[in-house]
């Protein structure tokens, strides 16, 4: 079920996205309101399910973790008992970021970060290629961040 949200909402929602650290109080100021109704939007938009969490951006690099694959996955079987498992044992791997089931000749897309193409390799060998079901796989490498976002851009 989609949420009604007015222009105040959608300029909150865009003033998070853009720093999910600012106080009730700073909100309140952004949308000319005072810090009450901006908590009440706020309160009201998490428990809506519009604004699922917060998290901190991390740079992958500053980590150690220079290389960043999509991975098409191809499954043997598509029945609900094989992508369960399948779903279950990809989101035990720490490598995985994102697993997204999809239409076309893939069933599913992975991003997978990695130190380096070794550590890539063993990933791929020692994990991915040992996941239930997994008949076919197929990598391609970032090779520059082009737009790299996870804020939805939002028409206020």
């Amino acid at each position: 079920m989609q949420t009604s949200l007015d222009q105040a909402d959608l300029a909150l929602l865009r003033a998070l996205q853009d720093d999910a650290r600012l106080s009730t109080a700073e909100l309140g100021a952004r949308l000319s309101i005072s810090q009450s109704p901006a908590w009440r939007r706020l309160k009201r938009l998490e428990q809506e399910g519009v604004i699922e969490g917060y998290r901190a951006v991390v740079n992958r690099k500053k980590l150690g973790l220079s290389v960043f694959a999509m991975v098409l996955i191809g499954m043997e079987r598509h029945d609900d008992a094989s992508a369960r498992k399948f779903e279950k044992a990809v989101s035990e791997l720490p490598q995985v970021v994102l697993c997204h089931g999809m239409s076309g000749p893939e069933d599913f897309l992975l991003l997978v970060v990695a130190e380096d193409l070794d550590d890539y390799s063993n990933t791929l060998l020692g994990k991915l290629r040992s996941l239930p079901g997994v008949k076919s796989i197929r990598t391609s490498f970032s090779l520059k961040a082009i737009k790299d976002e996870v804020a939805i851009r939002l028409a206020i």
